[in-house]
């Protein structure tokens, strides 16, 4: 089925970006990564980008198709990754069970985080894997080795900036010595809380390390040590949710968060009288979905809050799950486990082969006779500016 990206939107992020992006220019200023994904955004398969004209070698039909921007952060570019990223970690999980673990940072972080983000967010991930990975390795505890895929969001359903980790767990680990696989129990297999005081006191040191070393920079109305005393005077809650199923519930579970962006085309429902209007999940009351309506410009304002640092990677892979693993510790788990593991059957394949495989459409089968072929017979060229 082909995704809902995929497809036109009566009201689309380029639409808005476009019609008020100068407005928000002069009220707020940007830095050159929100400013870079606006320009490409608001491009993406439109004339700005170039493209080719494709012409059936039967009835002579011609379509024009113009090139996608591939920005990380544009709604439209994310369906066809999203697919070949969950094949290819569909041949590199574990065939066992896996926790979801989310680890969020407290508000009074959120300053410190967007003023530092590339520092902050890297620290994030280190941060989390470090307390899982301190917590599973304990004899008293699972006593193993684990691993981990982790991916970074920074939004809430309404576009609010609340950075957080989404961890996703095998539910065991491989023995010290590498010759066992130590199976967890069907509830996670360390106390949460364990994980949220570890969590808590690396983050903190490396928030201080970071301002010590001039990593991280503060502005007059920061003060990290009152900061520091509140973040230690709560507990830091871990959310922790029961074992998913095999490589497949995984998967399709992850597929709803991988190159996602803060808000897709789908939940744009109004553009009014300088307003935008859009769906959101209410979280708090049982994830009813209701309508939320702000100005353009601060719509922008909270989208732009989520463009990430240049070359920033926000999907990472850790303990027996890194890639440096591949074939070594992860091979020793798949033999202990004694499960074979899936193969990738999207990899190498172009873009277009990968629509059409997932769409189930003859991508060069001429739309309009349904017998020739689409034969590309020209480039069109990028404008010059």
């Amino acid at each position: 089925m082909e995704g809902v990206e995929n497809k036109r939107h009566t009201y689309e992020l380029a639409h808005i970006l476009a019609q008020f992006g100068e407005q928000y220019n002069k009220q707020y200023n940007s830095c050159f990564e929100q400013q870079k994904a606006m320009r490409a955004i608001i491009s993406c398969r439109t004339s700005t980008m170039g493209g080719h004209t494709a012409r059936c070698n039967n009835c002579g039909f011609e379509k024009h198709a113009y090139n996608s921007c591939r920005n990380k952060h544009c709604p439209k570019c994310q369906f066809i990754k999203q697919e070949q990223w969950v094949d290819k970690l569909k041949g590199r999980l574990l065939p066992t069970r896996h926790f979801h673990l989310v680890f969020t940072i407290p508000q009074e972080l959120n300053s410190i985080f967007y003023i530092n983000q590339r520092y902050c967010y890297s620290k994030l991930f280190s941060a989390a894997w470090q307390a899982v990975n301190k917590a599973t390795a304990n004899p008293r505890l699972l006593g193993a080795q684990t691993g981990a895929v982790a991916l970074l969001h920074t939004w809430t359903q309404t576009l609010m900036y609340h950075p957080h980790i989404h961890m996703i767990v095998p539910a065991g680990g491989l023995s010290e010595d590498q010759v066992e696989w130590v199976s967890s129990g069907y509830k996670f297999f360390v106390p949460i809380k364990v994980i949220g005081n570890i969590f808590r006191g690396i983050l903190c040191r490396y928030i201080e390390k970071g301002i010590k070393d001039g990593d991280i920079k503060l502005t007059k109305d920061i003060n990290w040590n009152k900061i520091k005393n509140k973040l230690y005077e709560k507990n830091w809650i871990i959310y922790a949710q029961k074992p998913l199923g095999g490589v497949n519930s995984v998967l399709q579970y992850l597929g709803r968060y991988a190159h996602r962006v803060a808000i897709s085309n789908s939940r744009i429902v109004g553009l009014k009288e300088g307003n935008v209007s859009f769906r959101y999940k209410d979280n708090r009351n049982h994830g009813v979905q209701k309508i939320m309506t702000i100005q353009s410009v601060e719509f922008i304002r909270r989208f732009l809050q989520h463009i990430l640092p240049n070359n920033f990677y926000k999907i990472r892979y850790y303990g027996i799950l890194a890639s440096v693993h591949t074939n070594s510790l992860r091979e020793q788990c798949l033999a202990l486990i004694g499960k074979i593991t899936f193969l990738s059957k999207l990899e190498g394949l172009s873009a277009m082969e990968v629509y059409g495989i997932i769409t189930g459409k003859n991508t060069v089968l001429c739309p309009r006779c349904k017998k020739g072929r689409m034969e590309i017979v020209h480039r069109i060229p990028i404008p010059d500016n």
